[in-house]
């Protein structure tokens, strides 16, 4: 690798000294975590559901407590689907927030992100979108944002359906920095993926299996234990397929949405209700299960990068470890 392999657009867009982020994890993105991340080199992106309702923080002063942590920057993520008028207002007053507390690096997830591309450019800020394909790529696009983070079908929580090679081919061409989403959890499959072309790697697994986050001892665990086959997409946490690992638990619920869901997503005027019942459902049930240390509430995300991770570590030693094996 040449000296400069770190020296990429999304390095320069999130002013930082490692093409390398933390993503937005529910229930996991706590602001230790968060800050360990970004005070090591790479970016940390707050998720506001976790800080607020997770780990307890009015939205402001969780900020200001990874601010204490370290001077470096950090992100955000929106989810910007329009589920609600309510939800709309409370992630348009966090992203103000944000941007009063200095944040300048943003996320955007689902919908049309013009809005917050127009809020966040007016003071120099950069978004960047997740996609799992170009269509989806295109849309973001067409709403001005910066950048695309593409999640292939190795990730954890909502995977895509592509690889991350092919996803390459199909967005590397449209003119704005593509991060790898999905599958990575060693310095191999970060530099593989700067060699493929990404600007950058956007992890989630391997930061859930560090000292800094509150996760539960048992769910670290179990990222340890895992082997690929042993994470599986299940339909009975949002009505859309989520990577998990497969744990006694989820053999016992199955991996199938019921009957009368499947129906009910399948059609437009009971598509919403439906997935908000399954929302507010799975808030709940990832909160408790990723914070018991018994390791009874065994419903764990997870994503394939799980095979590669053997260890429980700090974060910063990750990025650091990083950024070395591209020197």
């Amino acid at each position: 690798m040449s000296p400069g392999i770190l020296d990429t657009p999304l390095a320069r867009h999130a002013k930082i000294e490692v093409p390398l982020i933390c993503g937005a994890m529910y229930p996991c993105s706590n602001p230790e975590l968060v800050a360990a991340v970004s005070d090591a080199g790479g970016i940390g992106i707050v998720q506001p559901i976790s800080l607020t309702y997770v780990h307890g923080h009015d939205f402001r002063e969780g900020l200001r407590l990874i601010r204490r942590l370290t001077p470096k920057p950090i992100g955000m993520n929106a989810l910007i689907e329009q589920s609600s008028r309510t939800y709309h207002e409370r992630m348009t007053r966090w992203i103000d927030i944000a941007l009063e507390e200095g944040v300048r690096f943003f996320v955007t997830s689902l919908g049309n992100p013009r809005w917050v591309v127009d809020r966040v450019g007016a003071v120099g800020g950069v978004v960047y979108h997740d996609v799992t394909e170009r269509k989806w790529a295109e849309k973001g696009l067409a709403g001005g944002v910066q950048g695309l983070i593409a999640v292939n079908r190795r990730a954890g929580g909502h995977a895509g359906p592509k690889s991350a090679e092919v996803l390459i081919e199909e967005l590397g061409g449209l003119g704005v920095p593509v991060v790898c989403a999905g599958g990575i959890g060693d310095e191999r499959g970060f530099l593989d993926a700067l060699r493929l072309g990404y600007a950058g790697a956007q992890l989630g697994t391997r930061f859930i299996a560090t000292t800094e986050c509150r996760s539960s001892e048992a769910y670290k665990r179990a990222i340890l234990a895992a082997g690929e086959d042993d994470i599986v997409l299940s339909e009975r946490i949002t009505g859309v397929p989520v990577a998990v690992i497969r744990t006694p638990y989820i053999e016992r619920i199955g991996l199938r949405a019921g009957p009368v869901a499947r129906w009910m997503l399948r059609h437009r005027r009971t598509k919403h209700l439906m997935r908000t019942i399954y929302a507010l459902r799975s808030l709940w049930q990832l909160k408790r299960a990723s914070l018991d240390e018994t390791g009874e509430k065994d419903y764990w995300q997870a994503g394939k990068s799980a095979a590669t991770i053997d260890r429980i570590e700090p974060a910063g030693a990750i990025v650091r470890r990083f950024a070395a094996a591209a020197g």
